[in-house]
């Protein structure tokens, strides 16, 4: 891991030190986790407050990755975060939200919101008036009297160039060790290739991404290890690619976590 990113861990902690110790920290150390395998990224942390419609932290990397005003975003906040989205993305990045809102409020009881993680991307445009890929992690921290989320933390990364990708939609839960576990996933672009699996596949998929074996992949779901080989063995063959490298590294390309 880059100085970079362990410098960006220690700053959030730093600044927010009431997170050490909840299951904030434990989101986050799984963004550790993930910083590992993915390829080379620039990221940053954003505190969110949906009530004031502003940012009252951002990571000092925000303005070395995008060259955009953090002080902006504490003071005009939204307005002028969003006026940096593609147009093409700003609906469907909405309808997606949405519908993450929606299913949370009804499917997911007060006590279990704080173990979910949701994450979705969109372009953005930077001090140069060039469009990049920006993947989010999203983990609620503080909540209305409703149980709705209104204020989280955004673990946000740039990824490639501003390609067209699918905009896709998830929500995870940590499990009783730690491990997040799909329990919502929408694809609101055009189809990929893992439309076909199912959410335990997925999960399955993501962890063979990020490197761990059949065991531990059983362990962390729950599951036996022959149950793991059998799921192994139909996402090959749903996905129609010859080995787990194969499917390995095309959910890297699409980073499919």
């Amino acid at each position: 891991m880059s100085k970079k990113i362990i410098d960006l861990f220690e700053e959030i902690f730093t600044t927010h030190k009431q997170y050490s110790g909840t299951v904030v920290e434990t989101h986050i150390q799984k963004l550790r986790e993930l910083d590992e395998y993915l390829p080379a990224m620039q990221s940053f942390f954003i505190v969110t407050n949906t009530t004031t419609q502003k940012y009252p932290f951002v990571s000092k990397n925000f303005e070395y990755t995008l060259g955009l005003d953090r002080e902006k975003m504490a003071t005009i906040g939204a307005p002028y975060w969003f006026s940096h989205f593609h147009p093409d993305d700003i609906p469907i990045w909405m309808r997606a939200l949405n519908d993450l809102m929606l299913y949370t409020m009804t499917e997911i009881v007060v006590e279990e919101r704080s173990k979910l993680s949701y994450t979705w991307n969109f372009r953005v445009k930077n001090n140069k008036d060039e469009y990049l890929n920006v993947y989010e992690h999203q983990t609620p921290t503080y909540f209305d009297e409703n149980g709705k989320p209104i204020i989280g933390i955004a673990h946000q990364s740039v990824i490639g160039a501003g390609e067209k990708r699918p905009i896709i939609a998830t929500v995870k839960k940590l499990n009783e060790k730690n491990e997040y576990e799909t329990i919502f996933y929408k694809n609101y672009s055009q189809k990929l290739l893992t439309v076909s699996l199912t959410n335990r596949e997925k999960d399955i998929v993501r962890l063979l991404a990020l490197n761990n074996t059949t065991n531990q992949i059983a362990e962390k779901l729950h599951i036996s290890p022959h149950t793991v080989s059998v799921h192994r063995k139909n996402i090959l063959a749903k996905l129609n690619f010859d080995s787990t490298k194969e499917l390995v590294q095309y959910c890297l390309v699409n980073l499919l976590f």
